[in-house]
């Protein structure tokens, strides 16, 4: 089974909403959140602040925490609620495949704990520039 983790992005509401709805402001989040309804078989979200999100779990704040300019020893913090996170959902086995919808800020610490488990891992848009991405997902969407 497929599962899109899709990053949070700086761009939020500025009131409370569930987790799916939270980031539509940002362009980057909406086609993120397309491609991972259309081609995976279930989503979440990697939210700098809450860790792993249900994307229709209960509302949350607005908030400003980024990974992007985290120093790694909270980047790697973060990486381990996230597998304890999924852990709990039962989904670090060999049927699944992460696909990761994300900066490197939120895969680089989270890759090493993930190839712990028996789960394969995809990052399509990997090197990408943030333009380049973008054009991805409108080729693929």
């Amino acid at each position: 089974m497929e599962i899109g983790l899709v990053s949070c992005t700086k761009s939020k509401r500025e009131e409370s909403t569930t987790p799916r709805d939270l980031y539509d402001p940002s362009a980057y989040f909406r086609k993120a959140r397309s491609y991972a309804e259309t081609h995976h078989g279930d989503w979440y979200i990697l939210s700098a602040k809450h860790g792993l999100l249900d994307p229709d779990g209960p509302a949350i704040d607005p908030y400003d925490e980024t990974l992007t300019q985290a120093p790694v020893d909270q980047r790697r913090r973060w990486a381990a609620q996230v597998i304890s996170q999924l852990d709990e959902t039962g989904l670090l086995t060999s049927q699944t495949t992460f696909v990761i919808h994300a900066g490197k800020a939120y895969y680089e610490e989270l890759l090493p704990l993930l190839m712990e488990h028996p789960v394969d891992i995809e990052i399509p848009t990997e090197g990408l520039m943030f333009g380049k991405t973008l054009a991805w997902y409108n080729a693929h969407l």
